[in-house]
């Protein structure tokens, strides 16, 4: 989708650096995805402690699973 925007050169720039891409679109687009990243991280942190699982610990694999501590086993 084509849209104009009037962005401060200096921002821009410096987001292009820090990002390291090659284009002004692309700078934008991974800025977009980075912000709706952090949204969702964000409301899944508010559900800490709120949502209850039944699952036993001791039942899973060994194997870590993205985002979590391995099972200690003893």
């Amino acid at each position: 989708m084509r849209t104009t925007l009037d962005l401060p050169e200096g921002l821009l720039a410096a987001a292009q650096r820090a990002c390291g891409a090659r284009t002004k679109t692309m700078t934008v687009v991974m800025a977009l995805q980075q912000l709706v990243s952090a949204a969702k991280i964000a409301q899944l942190r508010a559900l800490r402690g709120k949502v209850r699982l039944n699952v036993d610990l001791k039942e899973l694999p060994g194997e870590r699973v993205a985002g979590t501590w391995p099972v200690r086993r003893r």
